[in-house]
């Protein structure tokens, strides 16, 4: 696409949606000053996609940048600057570092929770692993592995019962292993 064709499709598609984005923008965000930042960034993105190609359906799109932007942004806001940590030392706070008795606890644990995920059959464990581990969801744990959704929440379903059992000492009470 032409820079001209892009400027042409910009007024004539998406200009007119500015009043419900920035509504949208304003009721996504506390601070309401943010939308017009935010609506920058989404018209530099929508232009930035356009040049490559003019999508089909406008709104949709303009308003999935629009929602991914207010995403990012929410969770660039939670991140705590590396400065604020460094100087907790210095207050004195008490710390929650777990005692020898706790560490020893936990590595057990986790070698019982390795144990039986190593237990476990070939795909159910890969499909526990992607899910639980990589944090993948169920949709795209079928597309890796070429199964239908259900077989990867049957898989999901029975791993994580074998593994509840093997952590909190219980027999499968089921009659089917995975």
């Amino acid at each position: 696409m032409t820079a001209s064709e892009v400027q042409a499709w910009f007024v004539r598609e998406v200009l007119p949606l500015e009043a419900a984005l920035m509504q949208f923008l304003r009721r996504s965000r506390r601070n309401a000053s943010d939308a017009d930042d935010l609506r920058h960034d989404v018209y530099v993105r929508v232009c930035e996609a356009a040049l490559k190609e003019i999508p089909a359906a406008t709104k949709p799109f303009v308003f999935s940048i629009a929602r991914n932007l207010v995403i990012d942004r929410a969770r660039h806001d939670q991140v705590v600057p590396i400065e604020a940590m460094a100087d907790l030392d210095d207050l004195s706070v008490a710390t929650d570092v777990p005692g020898p008795d706790r560490s020893v606890a936990a590595r057990e644990e986790l070698r019982t929770l390795q144990s039986a995920l190593d237990r476990l059959p070939p795909r159910c464990r890969e499909a526990v692993v992607m899910r639980k581990i990589d944090g993948l969801s169920r949709k795209e744990i079928a597309a890796r592995m070429g199964i239908a959704e259900i077989t990867v929440r049957r898989h999901i379903s029975d791993g994580m019962a074998v593994l509840a059992d093997a952590v909190y000492g219980e027999t499968p009470n089921t009659g089917k292993t995975p």
